[in-house]
């Protein structure tokens, strides 16, 4: 008498995901496709391919393209300034600046794809939730942070948000160099941005004056 298959008996039940599993899948495929391609060129039938579900589905859960870009968008720009504000907390005002410049990095380095998607054009119809506007946020802390510092050396205060500007924008643009290049170290690379701002911060003049030839 032969022996009876056991396949049918190993074959294990195929795992549904819940409703909440699904999401997250598909917040993690659309993130790295939008990553990949950018808004445009991104589609909800390769996203749905790549989940193994209909376009349906991914419908029934954002309402389209731009509902699952600004959902991954959103938990981006919350990593990011979450880890920007945490890095303000300290007391002194060279250890904030370089844990600004250090925080910024980490996001790059940790989380490569939501930055390459954070810098990338937003849809048109996108007016807040955009890596400008988070920069904007930053250098609303910035400056608040310098302000008190002007003040205190007899500087004027009201020039704070420009110096911000300069500062958050120098890293900003490194962190952009530094998302392809990833050498140096992220902390000599912070390391060497505050060297730039902080030195030039410490010797300020109070009253700048254009060269004359």
């Amino acid at each position: 008498m032969s022996k009876p298959s056991q396949n049918h008996a190993d074959r294990s039940p195929r795992v549904r995901m819940t409703g909440t599993q699904r999401r997250e899948q598909l917040i993690e495929i659309g993130r790295a496709i939008f990553a990949e391609r950018g808004y445009e060129a991104a589609s909800i039938e390769e996203i749905a391919q790549r989940a193994q579900v209909s376009k349906p589905v991914v419908y029934e859960h954002f309402g389209g393209k731009e509902g699952l870009y600004a959902v991954v968008v959103d938990r981006e720009m919350s990593t990011l300034m979450s880890m920007i504000s945490a890095s303000l907390t300290q007391n002194r005002s060279r250890i904030r600046v370089e844990r600004v410049a250090l925080a910024l990095l980490t996001y790059v380095e940790e989380r490569t794809d939501g930055f390459r998607i954070l810098v990338r054009d937003s849809p048109v119809a996108a007016e807040e939730g955009t890596y400008s506007s988070l920069l904007n946020e930053a250098v609303r802390q910035v400056a608040h942070i310098l302000a008190g510092d002007f003040s205190r050396r007899g500087f004027d205060p009201d020039l704070a948000p420009l110096y911000a500007q300069a500062l958050v924008g120098m890293v900003a643009t490194a962190a952009t160099w530094w998302l392809d290049e990833r050498s140096p170290s992220k902390e000599v690379v912070a390391a060497h941005l505050v060297n730039l701002c902080w030195n030039g911060l410490t010797h300020l003049e109070a009253n700048p004056q254009l060269g004359t030839d």
